[in-house]
């Protein structure tokens, strides 16, 4: 579109040179001012490729009633587990067996938390949240009836709920490194591990979610028979080896100790072979994947029939 095209050229063009106001800007003031708003097929092709950030950015922007919660999850979950591990249990593991894998217990059990706080604050997002919007608020069929479809809108929770565990993970990966318990020059990337290791429980439990009619106690009954033993016997405050045999599978099977193993590597350089690295992102991947297919499956599914 030209500037001859906005505001009657001449005066277009003098106010693009005076006040440095480009032909876009120009085109979407004066669709606002005199409602030559986009046509209907711009803004569906529109909606169609991006729907999934718009509907993403809703729901980021749906967070902010709830802020304070986030904000104090967010800070006061590091402050007190640090507390807690540093000066009370972690004093004595320290007097009776000085270290943990070569480390202070503190550093050890840093970036299992960061995972596995992750992990447990997704259930939040991906349960009754989901289910409400089909079931309660019916906020998804008010938006799969424009032009975003199912499929945009299971990718923009998986998103937004992304966004927030990055932002998450940063606040804890930062009063780590304050505290001196993430030495290691690679430990920003429990960053990314904390969030894709949210995502491969998250994804899983959305499509799960998203099957559910009414509230059946089964989300009460993921957070006391999967996730609470997932936290307690995944290896999240001692080595996984410790345990006994047929108490190990747990760990091996849950998306927090796959995530804690790589989050300890880089963060003060636990070892672990190549294969090791490849089979625990394999593993996480692979869940995420998974979880989102079948997310976008069941999202479908309820949203066409």
């Amino acid at each position: 579109m030209s500037t001859d095209d906005v505001g009657g050229g001449v005066g277009a063009r003098a106010l693009i040179a005076t006040h440095g106001v480009d032909a876009a800007t120009m085109q979407a003031t004066q669709s606002v001012t005199f409602g030559q708003a986009l046509a209907h097929s711009a803004q569906a092709a529109k909606v169609r490729r991006l729907g999934w950030w718009y509907y993403a950015e809703y729901r980021i922007r749906s967070m902010r009633s709830y802020w304070h919660i986030i904000a104090g999850w967010g800070i006061g979950t590091p402050v007190l587990y640090l507390l807690a591990m540093g000066l009370g249990l972690g004093s004595l593991i320290g007097a009776h067996t000085g270290t943990v894998e070569g480390v202070p217990y503190l550093t050890f059990v840093g970036p299992s938390l960061l995972v596995t706080s992750l992990v447990m604050e997704c259930v939040s997002e991906f349960t009754y949240t989901v289910m409400g919007n089909f079931t309660w608020h019916r906020i998804y069929y008010g938006v799969a009836a424009t032009a975003i479809s199912p499929r945009m809108i299971a990718a923009g929770e998986l998103a937004a709920v992304s966004l927030r565990m990055a932002v998450q993970a940063a606040i804890f990966w930062l009063i780590l490194v304050v505290s001196g318990n993430a030495p290691s020059a690679w430990s920003w990337l429990m960053i990314p591990i904390g969030v894709l290791a949210s995502m491969s429980f998250g994804a899983p439990l959305m499509a799960f979610s998203a099957t559910r009619q009414r509230d059946d106690f089964s989300f009460s009954f993921i957070e006391r028979f999967i996730v609470m033993p997932m936290f307690l016997f995944a290896g999240t405050f001692f080595p996984l080896q410790l345990m006994p045999n047929y108490l190990q599978w747990i760990g091996w099977t849950s998306p927090m100790w796959h995530g804690t193993q790589l989050a300890r590597a880089v963060a003060f350089g636990m070892p672990l072979s190549g294969a090791a690295v490849a089979v625990h992102v394999g593993f996480l991947v692979a869940l995420t994947t998974v979880g989102a297919w079948l997310g976008v499956v069941q999202f479908r599914r309820r949203l066409t029939r």
